[in-house]
């Protein structure tokens, strides 16, 4: 990094997004054709149907990764433009890219890619791990930087996923293990990479405003709201897909009311922190993906959601300060505290969920567990596909064990392809600041360092 960025540096994102748009123009037009349903007019009804039985939750979802997430990351009160727009570009660009692969892996026939909405969810899916593991070096990359992110990461999810749910057998409908704890693990790998063992003192741009906070929850609660839709899309309609419904709030229910109570106790003046209630409000969401379709009774929903909120706010009071200290490790996001931990706590439950429902009833209530994500349309499950039991629950482990490996390997390489001097990373005194890539109207009210000093003090610091 230079004294100034250069402006030939801005001219490297709209030539990189150019050339990516157009050889992806030609690609569709050379292979990509819309699948066409079935000729019979009695199927008319059931195309029909099941139109109408994904789009509402696709629409959902949507609005989670877009609004949701988009403004969950504008914490960081300078940064609020490049939070909410690379984001969006970042989904946009990571779901074309995914269409692009999974068509030539799985939808390749006689010459033809063949599209369809369940397509179309699956690649947004891999779009969803690179949106999550750029919170870890959030505010100190370029969008070039974040581009090749997403060109490396897409095609090791895909990658993962496949050996995880199809060759390993393991059951993660709601993407626990294949997405978020994948994403985390990968991020973690970048930053690590990326910036190597210095420590850092605290940049002064980096300490939230109560106004970046108050955006950020606001980001929070829509996530929470939408959250049951993305657990539940994939799975089989009926029974499975009404108790994904029923897991996924009372797990974000316990763990919104447990953030109150852990947050609250661990302070020694009992007052909330706004970044534990941005993060552990959602942990129960993602612990519950890999049971959320099993025959769990109420209570184990409810407990999961509790245990994973409080994993994510003593990671957020004591782990992340530690990994500062002793690993150098930055996560700007605490992706560690909301993916990383409470998706092995649910890994973990699903192994135990297994166990205690083969003794209880022999696996039976399991005979509607759908496969997980992608592979919807191509299997259909026994009691444990082909495993007992026992070893199915070995499945989950090694299962989460490939995730963790596979993305902290995969991480490292992408960080350290980061460090390239034509990737444009920002200065460090030009890190989370929107004028490094927006034209701001108000730069007097951008600059002005007497107001922000004063709300950042006032601000509870808890992410380092």
């Amino acid at each position: 990094a230079g004294m100034a960025v250069s402006p030939s540096t801005h001219r490297l994102l709209p030539l990189f997004l150019g050339l990516f748009q157009g050889a992806l123009l030609l690609f569709f037009a050379l292979f990509v054709t819309y699948d066409k349903p079935s000729a019979q007019t009695e199927d008319a009804n059931l195309v029909a149907n099941q139109l109408y039985g994904i789009f509402p939750f696709f629409q959902d979802i949507q609005v989670m990764l877009v609004v949701g997430l988009g403004l969950l990351l504008t914490f960081l009160p300078r940064y609020g433009f490049s939070a909410l727009t690379h984001n969006f570009l970042l989904l946009n660009f990571s779901t074309q890219w995914a269409l692009v692969l999974q068509g030539l892996l799985h939808h390749f026939h006689h010459g033809q890619v063949h599209l369809d909405l369940h397509n179309l969810l699956t690649a947004e899916f891999a779009a969803v791990t690179v949106l999550i593991s750029v919170g870890a070096v959030l505010g100190r990359t370029s969008p070039c930087q974040l581009l090749v992110v997403a060109t490396c990461e897409v095609p090791v999810y895909l990658a993962s996923e496949w050996a995880i749910i199809t060759r390993l057998g393991v059951l993660d409908v709601g993407g626990t293990i294949t997405i978020h704890v994948f994403s985390c693990y990968f991020g973690l790998g970048v930053s690590k990479a990326l910036f190597g063992a210095a420590q850092r003192p605290v940049h002064p741009k980096e300490t939230p405003t109560p106004r970046s906070d108050l955006l950020s929850l606001m980001g929070t609660l829509i996530l929470w709201v939408f959250w049951p839709s993305f657990v539940a899309v994939l799975c089989q309609s009926g029974d499975a897909q009404h108790r994904a419904f029923l897991n996924t709030l009372l797990a974000m229910s316990a763990s919104a009311v447990t953030t109150m109570v852990a947050s609250s106790l661990l302070e020694s003046d009992g007052k909330l922190s706004p970044g534990h209630l941005q993060n552990g409000s959602l942990a129960g969401g993602v612990a519950i993906g890999a049971v959320a379709d099993m025959a769990v009774p109420p209570v184990a929903a409810l407990a999961l959601g509790s245990l994973s909120a409080v994993a994510c706010v003593l990671g957020f009071r004591f782990l992340t300060p530690l990994l500062a200290r002793k690993l150098a490790l930055r996560d700007q996001c605490g992706i560690h505290n909301l993916h990383g931990l409470p998706g092995i706590l649910g890994a973990a439950a699903s192994a135990v969920a297994i166990l205690v429902a083969s003794e209880d009833t022999s696996g039976s209530h399991f005979s509607q567990v759908s496969p997980t994500r992608g592979n919807a349309s191509e299997a259909s499950w026994g009691q444990w596909g082909d495993h007992g039991a026992g070893q199915q629950a070995l499945c989950q482990a090694a299962g989460l064990a490939v995730a963790i490996g596979t993305s902290l390997l995969a991480g490292l390489l992408t960080g350290a392809a980061l460090r390239l001097p034509c990737l444009a990373r920002p200065p460090e005194r030009l890190c989370f600041d929107d004028s490094l890539y927006f034209k701001i109207q108000d730069q007097a009210e951008n600059l002005g360092p007497g107001d922000t000093a004063e709300e950042g003090a006032l601000a509870l610091k808890e992410r380092v």
